[in-house]
C-alpha cells in the first residue's frame, strides 16, 4: 500500500505566537479563542476535507504580555468533547502536561473523550514550556529537564496500564445469570515507580480504538528519546527541507532502535499555507502577514518564554546578550541554548536577538494551489514528514487551500477521497493496541 498524506487542523483562535495582530482582522471573532462553535466549524470543514485530526495547544501560565489567544482559551479536553458530538470521522488532539497532572485523573479524561467521540481522542505529551506553570501547582519551581522526562515517560506507561484496566469483554451484562462484570476480567494496575504509585484500576473500558493515541513534541535530545519510545504521533519543528529530512530519519531510526516498527510513528510538520490565485499575489500576502505581526515589544516577551516568561526588559537593549543560562535548563533548553549560541559566536546584541526571534522567513508552502501542491509533494516524496499540522489565519484561508489544494493531491493519488475508519487510529493506519491481560502466549517458535 503506498503512503498518502495525512493532514491535522491547528487553529490560531485570536493569534498564537507569531500571530500577535490577528485579533485585529475584521474576519476574526474577538472571542474566537473561547466560542466553541467556532471551533466546530473549523473541525468539520476539515472533517468536510477528509483531515484526520483537529489539534489543540495549550499551557497553564500566563502573564500580559502572552499572545491573544494565550490569554484567553478553552481548556482542550472540554472543547474536544463538545466538538466531538458534531463530527464523525476527525480526530480530536489535546495537549496535556505530564508535569502538571496526574495520571489516574488525566487517564480517565482521555478515555472519556475517546468514548465520547467513538474512538477519536489523542494526547499530546507535553512536559510544559512554561516555568511559571510551577507556581500555578504549588511548586517553588520548575522540573528540571531529566526529571520532566523521566515523569512523562513513566506516566505515559501508567496511563497504557490504566486503559487496560477491563478485558474487551469483561462485561457480558447477562440478565438471565445476573451477571453485569466478569470480576476475573477487571485488572488492577498496581503501580509502583519512581514517580507515581497508583493503584488503578481505572472506572472505564476500552474505546474502539483501543487507547487514545499518544502524541509528542521532541526536539531536545530527552524530546527524541521520549517520542520514540512512546509516540505514535510527533509535532515535528518542520525548518528547511535538510532539517526536516535529518529529523525525519532521525526519529524513524531511533523508534526503530527501540525495537518498534517506524511506519507506526507518524511524523507531521508545521505547514502555515497562504494560497493566493497567483504565486505573486500569495507572496505579497505572506510579507503583509509578518509586518502586521512584527512588533518588537512582543517579539521580545516572546524570546522571554524560552527562559522561564524572564523580563529582558530590565536589560539595555544595544547591550551584548546577558548571561541567562542558568534560565535555559528548565525552559526551553533547546531553543535557548541555540540563540545563546549564535548570540555568543556572532556578538550580538539583546536587540539583535530579540528582532532574530520574529525575522521573516519565507514558508514553503505558499503560492498558487499549483505551486503549493507541487512543494507539498515534492517534501513528502523527499521523507521530511508523513503529515502536515496546518494553521490558517481565517477559515476563509482554510476554505482556499480545501478548494484549490487538497484535489490537487487527491488527483495525484497523495491524499484520501474518503476516510477509512471511524477511528483516529483507523485513519492514521496504527495497529489497536493488544490489551496487556489478553496477549496470545508468545510461542517458542513465533
Amino acid at each position: 500500500m503506498s503512503r498518502t498524506i495525512h493532514l491535522a487542523l491547528h487553529p490560531y483562535g485570536v493569534g498564537g505566537p507569531g500571530q500577535h495582530g490577528l485579533w485585529k482582522d475584521p474576519r476574526v471573532a474577538k472571542n474566537a479563542s473561547i466560542d466553541i462553535n467556532y471551533y466546530i466549524r473549523l473541525a468539520q470543514a476539515a472533517e468536510h476535507a477528509l483531515f484526520d485530526a483537529l489539534f489543540i495547544v495549550d499551557s497553564q501560565f500566563i502573564n500580559a504580555t502572552y499572545p491573544a489567544h494565550y490569554l484567553n482559551r478553552l481548556e482542550p479536553l472540554t472543547l474536544l468533547s463538545a466538538v466531538a458530538t458534531h463530527t464523525r470521522h476527525i480526530g480530536l488532539v489535546g495537549t496535556a502536561s505530564s508535569t502538571y497532572n496526574s495520571p489516574f485523573n488525566l487517564a480517565r479524561r482521555f478515555a472519556s473523550l475517546d468514548h465520547i467521540s467513538g474512538g477519536r481522542a489523542g494526547w499530546n505529551v507535553v512536559t510544559s514550556f512554561d516555568t511559571g506553570t510551577s507556581r500555578n501547582f504549588g511548586l517553588d519551581e520548575h522540573l528540571d529537564y531529566a526529571t520532566r522526562y523521566g515523569r512523562a515517560l513513566e506516566f505515559v506507561q501508567v496511563a497504557r496500564g490504566l486503559w487496560d484496566s477491563y478485558e474487551d469483554d469483561a462485561f457480558p451484562s447477562d440478565v438471565t445469570r445476573g451477571v453485569f462484570l466478569d470480576p476475573d476480567k477487571l485488572h488492577e494496575l498496581d503501580h509502583r515507580g519512581e514517580h507515581f504509585k497508583v493503584a488503578g484500576p481505572l472506572n472505564l473500558s476500552r474505546s474502539p480504538q483501543g487507547q487514545p493515541v499518544i502524541f509528542q513534541a521532541g526536539v531536545s535530545e530527552e524530546g527524541r528519546d521520549l517520542a520514540a519510545r512512546v509516540a505514535e504521533g510527533i509535532y515535528a519543528p518542520g525548518g528547511t527541507l535538510e532539517q526536516a529530512q535529518a529529523y525525519y530519519a532521525d526519529i524513524k531510526r531511533r523508534t526503530a532502535a527501540y525495537g518498534r516498527d517506524p511506519d507506526h510513528i507518524k511524523i507531521f510538520i508545521h505547514g502555515g499555507p497562504v494560497v493566493a490565485a497567483t504565486d505573486e499575489k500569495a507572496r505579497l500576502r505572506e510579507r503583509e502577514i509578518f509586518e502586521e505581526d512584527n512588533d518588537f515589544d512582543r517579539n521580545l516577551a516572546l524570546l522571554g518564554r524560552s527562559f522561564g516568561a524572564y523580563d529582558f526588559s530590565a536589560h539595555d537593549l544595544d547591550a551584548p546578550f546577558p548571561d541567562v543560562a542558568h534560565l535555559a535548563e528548565k525552559g526551553g533548553r533547546t531553543g535557548a541554548g541555540q540563540l545563546i549560541a549564535r548570540a555568543r559566536e556572532e556578538n550580538l546584541t539583546l536587540r539583535q536577538v530579540a528582532e532574530s526571534v520574529n525575522q521573516f522567513r519565507e514558508s514553503p508552502f505558499v503560492g498558487a494551489p499549483q505551486t503549493v501542491a507541487d512543494t507539498v509533494e515534492r517534501w513528502f516524496e523527499a521523507g521530511t514528514f508523513d503529515g502536515i499540522n496546518l494553521a490558517f489565519r481565517t477559515e476563509e484561508e482554510l476554505a482556499y487551500f480545501v478548494d484549490g489544494v487538497v484535489p490537487l493531491l487527491q488527483k495525484r493519488g497523495l491524499y484520501r477521497t474518503e476516510y477509512a475508519a471511524d477511528t483516529l487510529r483507523g485513519n492514521l493506519g496504527l495497529p489497536v493496541p493488544a490489551n496487556r491481560h489478553t496477549r496470545r502466549p508468545q510461542l517458542v517458535n513465533d
